[in-house]
């Protein structure tokens, strides 16, 4: 059988999701180094200007994950449409999408320049607060482009399309490091912005990125069959009401999981340079190292959700379980590398002894972490694939917030007044603690849930 779990079905399906999925993950790379150019070169210009970024991209990278993951219902949305042969309502969907990212946009943009009120209550120095307020006003000029370019992302990658978002991304990238070397530090006679200059120069690049992304669909014939601008279309809002119900549970999950790492963050901070510095480090090798089983997972939208399409829920497990089993053997890897080479992965990041000793300690935790993220971003996504996005993110919220920060603050804070609290409280060992376990309880979660989706699909085509 075409769908049976032989060796050579499984190489066929491992590569086809490759091929999907590795342009994604040179895009989410540079998409990352965007984020890393901005605090490398503020760095360079002063104390107090990479405390105004830090600040206003920890805004900014809340809203923006959350208005990527509320957009993702098109992924679905149009691959289940290229799995049914229905190629004509292609261009309908990622019209109404458009519409919707209008909204989405504009909204997200009015609420990150209402959350620079909370600067107000953080005890900043005048000039910090007023560039960190400056950046965010500057770069949520970028949302609502950014929403947009969210849609067509899906719709490109749910046709197959993914060298496109590669390229742009890499060009995105390339824009954003030139524009903030002439804006932070005033070169070839433009004002010296500061931390304000990189912020501009990302609300600038999310334009430019929309802008090469619609020139790329025009010109490049793989969007012949489905281009959706061959005329005016108004907003159809069972249609976007549909969309919204798809993708708004996405954008929660997205939100509840960025936010409790962000607290897990400010807790951590209490504890002194040493631990939060441990902590930002470590963090952030494993958000770089996610980003494979991230692209797994989004390939798997699509993988799955062409699949359902078409009437095949054999194939469609088939498809689900081979990506799951794939970002996992990724994740042992990784984790292997990170057991092995903790020593200089931290030395990598800094030259104080300290903060070197306590991140190879929170490097371990880093390792474990790899297996259930892993896990539980691709059963998710192949979840998604079935268009059931209310579930991963119940799923999701129980584990952010209902294991991974209470246990991480019962151990790392070790409130007293709290019963068989540890002596002492762990710090971020504790908090690591915390988001070992919740992950683990989302893996296990949803890959019951997973299964149980799976075959009900399958028996549901059996009986038919």
């Amino acid at each position: 059988m075409p769908h049976s779990f032989t060796l050579p079905n499984l190489r066929r399906e491992a590569a086809a999701l490759w091929r999907l999925a590795w342009p994604m993950l040179i895009g989410q790379l540079a998409t990352v180094g965007m984020g890393v150019a901005d605090v490398a070169m503020t760095g360079h210009a002063s104390a107090d200007e990479l405390a105004a970024v830090s600040l206003g991209a920890s805004i900014w990278s809340i809203i923006l994950v959350t208005v990527s993951g509320t957009m993702m219902a098109i992924n679905s949305v149009v691959a289940h449409d290229v799995g049914a042969g229905e190629l004509a309502r292609i261009p309908h969907a990622v019209r109404q999408s458009l519409w919707k990212a209008l909204g989405v946009g504009v909204l997200a943009m009015l609420l990150a320049n209402l959350a620079t009120l909370l600067f107000e209550h953080l005890y900043l120095t005048p000039h910090v607060q007023r560039q960190a307020t400056l950046f965010v006003h500057a770069i949520s000029i970028g949302l609502p482009p950014f929403a947009a370019y969210r849609a067509l992302y899906g719709y490109s990658t749910s046709i197959n399309e993914t060298k496109p978002v590669m390229l742009i991304a890499i060009l995105g990238l390339l824009f954003n490091v030139f524009v903030n070397w002439l804006l932070v530090f005033g070169h070839w006679g433009l004002p010296r912005l500061g931390g304000v200059g990189c912020a501009v120069a990302t609300g600038l690049c999310m334009w430019l990125m929309l802008a090469a992304m619609l020139v790329w669909m025009r010109l490049a014939p793989a969007y012949r069959a489905t281009y959706p601008f061959t005329h005016w279309e108004w907003p159809h809002w069972p249609e976007i009401r549909s969309m919204l119900r798809l993708g708004l549970p996405i954008g929660v999950t997205y939100f509840a999981e960025v936010s409790a790492f962000g607290a897990v963050s400010l807790l951590v901070a209490r504890y002194g340079v040493v631990q939060v510095s441990a902590h930002q480090i470590a963090l952030n090798f494993s958000s770089l190292v996610f980003m494979v089983p991230l692209s797994f997972g989004i390939g798997l939208i699509t993988r799955v959700g062409q699949a359902v399409g078409e009437g095949n829920p054999v194939r469609a497990r088939f498809v689900a379980w081979v990506g799951v089993w794939m970002s996992l053997a990724f994740a042992v890897l990784s984790a292997l590398f990170i057991v092995l080479c903790r020593r200089q992965i931290a030395a990598a990041y800094t030259s104080d002894a300290a903060v070197q000793a306590l991140c190879e300690q929170l490097l371990l935790f880093a390792a474990l972490f790899q297996l259930s993220d892993a896990t539980q971003v691709a059963t998710s996504c192949a979840i998604r694939g079935y268009k059931v996005t209310r579930q991963p993110m119940q799923i999701q919220l129980l584990a952010f917030w209902g294991f991974a920060l209470p246990l991480g603050c019962w151990l790392g804070l070790a409130p007293q007044w709290l019963p068989w609290s540890p002596a002492q409280p762990m710090a971020a060992a504790g908090f690591w603690i915390g988001l070992v376990i919740g992950l683990t309880v989302a893996a296990v979660l949803l890959s019951w849930s997973l299964q149980r989706l799976s075959l009900a699909r399958v028996a549901e085509g059996r009986t038919g």
